[in-house]
């Protein structure tokens, strides 16, 4: 996947904090991640994400549905902004939104995202932020984790190209259960993007095959 030994040109989709934009910016400062960051998206202007961007010199863009008359007026303008930040890879990072099935199509397997949990437990709608982590706790699960995979037209069902796993602590809350898989997704995310951009995985059937 990687783009004929270029380095590849990513857009980073983002909601809120930003968090893992942030590790992921980090990793490329420190020489891990060898990517170039060509622009932030956020559906709201208000995210710290936009933020991170700008204090990164990197363009930061609002582009939100609410702006448009219909669904394929967002998906029209999405498109064509990917096309002329020329990106080859995108990265969804805490963003909350619905992807217009255009950009999956066009995008196959070249879109990342990061679960707070061991898909395919745990996924699916209205499975995000603390309510992940409280159904891991109400299950009783002993393990939880992170899992990175290819998105497609399901919600949390593309092929995985990661998973890691943190134990679940007897006194876990929804919160310390959350922070612990944080600081796990923070470590995680970055080696799947590094791998997936230099063409050290592909895929076979549903198994993303190759080294993370």
């Amino acid at each position: 996947m990687g783009n004929g030994g270029a380095v590849l040109r990513c857009a980073v989709f983002a909601s809120g904090g930003g968090s893992n934009f942030q590790a992921l910016i980090d990793r490329k400062n420190a020489g891990d991640l060898h990517v170039e960051f060509a622009l932030l998206i956020s559906n709201s202007s208000k995210a710290y994400a936009c933020e991170r961007a700008r204090q990164n010199g990197i363009p930061a863009v609002h582009l939100s549905e609410k702006q448009f008359e219909t669904f394929e007026a967002f998906s029209t303008r999405l498109m064509d902004l990917l096309d002329e930040y020329k990106v080859d890879l995108i990265i969804l990072a805490g963003y909350m939104k619905k992807l217009p099935c255009e950009l999956i199509s066009k995008y196959r397997m070249k879109i990342l995202n990061i679960h707070p949990a061991l898909l395919p437990a745990f996924g699916g709608k209205g499975m995000y932020g603390k309510n992940v982590h409280q159904a891991v706790l109400d299950y009783g699960a002993k393990v939880s984790g992170v899992t990175v995979h290819f998105v497609d037209e399901e919600y949390d069902q593309g092929p995985v190209i990661l998973q890691r796993t943190v134990p679940v602590l007897d006194n876990d809350d929804a919160e310390t259960l959350a922070a612990r898989v944080l600081t796990l997704e923070h470590d995680s995310y970055w080696r799947a993007v590094e791998a997936v951009a230099g063409g050290n995985v592909h895929i076979e059937g549903r198994r993303v095959a190759g080294e993370v």
